[in-house]
């Protein structure tokens, strides 16, 4: 049985029992456990582990320790303390009872699927999602995992696609990137019926604006490159959910050594102590954003779920909560060489794939984050050539609109 971890509530001794804290001596080479109380008192920033293995008081420490006795770390593939801390923190801003840590979001939607689905097994996924796991569904069927795709807007018919076997539903609300929002409450009545699990992704609303464990999803997963780090300088992946389910992902991390390194999980926690403030900001300028461009004349479609010209608004207003996001898509011209020529005039907006950075970014799915897709299933369920996908930053909202302005007004 692997360690079991540190418990935050045994401040002052490093995370481990009073009776194993005091081996941890002034002038010995071990690490503290817990990298917020390396001596008894807590750095304002959380301090980074390079540490790849540990060195053992004793061999009795070692047997406490592999046996789970008491709580410590052995080697960085098992667990590393400046990630553990970035993961209970994590876990709070989602109302889980753990959280952990991987590599990137699309390592984070791969422990979950080989964690949970075993040959045989059926899985819905929606089209809706980011657009690499189509990739993943190729590695998985020829596991032989069987998988339905279903379009977001066909979510009201989901039981009808239920099997016996079917063990998992996959979802992603709003969606990436047309914003099409899921009623997760729905799909995981209907899940019951069989006893699937649900997997939200929740990357889009981030925990500021939805929390999917309080709707009934089980486990809630992230891209935490994205709006949690939110500065363009990191990469990783967040699963969220029960102890248990920390349990089982952890067998999974460490049997593929899909750990993130220290250094990512320091960002991410400094990304975090701004993340409130730069949600905020975001969805008031996507909503500022949406209301100002919807019905201009030159945008053929407009996609943002604070709008009530959202066909699923109504659902997106009772499960999110503080504004509704920061990202939007819409329809530039009739062509994709409009939309190129809208995205070549602006000049404080940046033309990059990501989101949820300080940035503003916008690209053009279907040339992008969509490659992953072949090119008749990119326009599948309802991308258009011609569709642009913006994610609002933190500058002025009005720097914004006037960048925007002047870049179709040129066309």
């Amino acid at each position: 049985e692997r360690p079991r971890l540190p418990d935050p509530s045994l401040r002052g001794s490093g995370g481990f029992l009073p009776e194993v804290a005091g081996l941890f001596h002034k002038g010995h080479a071990l690490m503290h456990p817990d990298p917020l109380t390396p001596y008894g008192n807590r750095p304002m920033v959380t301090p980074i582990v390079n540490a790849v293995n540990y060195e053992y008081a004793s061999f009795e420490v070692l047997r406490q320790i592999t046996e789970g006795e008491i709580d410590g770390y052995t080697y960085h593939r098992d667990d590393n303390p400046t990630v553990r801390a970035v993961e209970h923190r994590v876990a709070a801003l989602e109302g889980a009872e753990d959280c952990i840590i991987c590599t990137s979001g699309m390592a984070a939607c791969t422990m979950v699927y080989l964690t949970y689905l075993h040959a045989g097994d059926h899985v819905i996924i929606f089209h809706d999602t980011y657009g690499a796991n189509y990739k993943v569904s190729l590695i998985l069927e020829r596991l032989g995992v069987n998988i339905t795709w279903l379009d977001a807007d066909q979510a009201d018919d989901i039981e009808a696609l239920l099997r016996p076997d079917t063990r998992m539903i996959f979802l992603e609300t709003p969606s990436n990137p047309l914003c099409k929002v899921i009623d997760i409450r729905a799909v995981r009545a209907a899940a019951d019926k069989v006893g699937a699990m649900v997997v939200a992704d929740n990357t889009f609303a981030t925990p500021y604006h939805q929390n999917p464990l309080k709707l009934g999803a089980h486990l809630v997963i992230h891209s935490a490159t994205k709006g949690l780090g939110g500065h363009n300088d990191l990469m990783a992946g967040v699963i969220a959910g029960t102890k248990k389910d920390y349990d089982e992902l952890w067998f999974t991390r460490q049997a593929i050594g899909t750990t993130l390194d220290p250094h990512s999980a320091f960002l991410l926690a400094r990304g975090l102590k701004t993340f409130d403030l730069r949600a905020q900001t975001m969805s008031q300028s996507a909503q500022a954003v949406a209301e100002h461009l919807e019905g201009h004349p030159k945008i053929s479609r407009l996609i943002y779920p604070g709008l009530k010209s959202h066909p699923a608004h109504a659902a997106a207003a009772r499960q999110m909560q503080r504004g509704f996001g920061g990202m939007m898509a819409f329809d530039v011209g009739d062509t994709q060489e409009d939309a190129k020529r809208f995205i070549l005039n602006l000049k404080l907006i940046y033309h990059a794939v990501s989101l949820g950075a300080t940035e503003t970014l916008i690209c053009i799915p279907y040339l992008t984050t969509m490659l992953y897709l072949p090119p008749e299933r990119r326009t599948s369920f309802g991308v258009r050539e011609n569709t642009i996908r913006l994610s609002l930053g933190i500058e002025p909202t009005q720097s914004i609109l006037e960048d925007l302005d002047q870049a179709l007004a040129d066309l």
